[in-house]
């Protein structure tokens, strides 16, 4: 059985949610990919667990991903994000295939190994061509969390209302008053 996600946010596109395997709270950095077991409850988290298996290779190329998604995220348009970002993505492609459901496309990967690093790398392409200026960086100073925002006007700031956004809104009011 895989022990539950300890991480803030959960459940954001599987590039964010890779890039959020590495969280600040109470001031302390926390980081779940620091072994396989760790490896497993993202897995389970994202929704991967059934296609790929939790070992230190499979570890080694996640972390090679989110490396390279923090990279490209962060820095936009930087020629290195960019290259290792394109290292991830050459160890699978998308093949088409007809089901009977009609027209597919399945993935396949050089080593199944790579199957969670190059999912998270082709995720984030797909929100790139889907929503680029969506992608985003939670505005608290002290948090590293990303979300793709989807509220209907675009302007979501905070990973989470209930954490960030009351931080934030409380110490306004506390320099308000401070102030006065």
């Amino acid at each position: 059985m895989t022990a539950s996600d300890p991480r803030p946010l959960v459940g954001e596109p599987v590039s964010l949610d890779l890039l959020n395997t590495r969280w600040v709270q109470d001031g302390a950095d926390h980081d779940l990919l620091t072994g396989t077991d760790g490896l497993a409850v993202w897995l389970a988290s994202a929704g991967l667990a059934g296609r790929f298996h939790a070992d230190a290779a499979t570890l080694g190329h996640t972390l090679r991903a989110r490396e390279a998604l923090a990279a490209t995220v962060d820095s936009p348009g930087d020629p290195r994000g960019a290259a290792l970002l394109n290292e991830v993505l050459d160890h699978g492609r998308i093949r088409a295939v007809l089901t009977p459901e009609g027209p597919g496309e399945e993935p396949e990967f050089t080593d199944p190994a790579w199957g969670p690093a190059w999912t998270a790398a082709r995720d984030y392409l797909d929100l790139l061509r889907r929503a680029p200026d969506r992608i985003r960086r939670c505005a608290h100073e002290a948090c590293v969390l990303h979300f793709f925002d989807t509220s209907r006007n675009g302007t979501r700031r905070w990973c989470s209302m209930a954490v960030c956004g009351n931080r934030a809104k409380a110490s306004r009011h506390y320099a308000r008053t401070r102030e006065a």
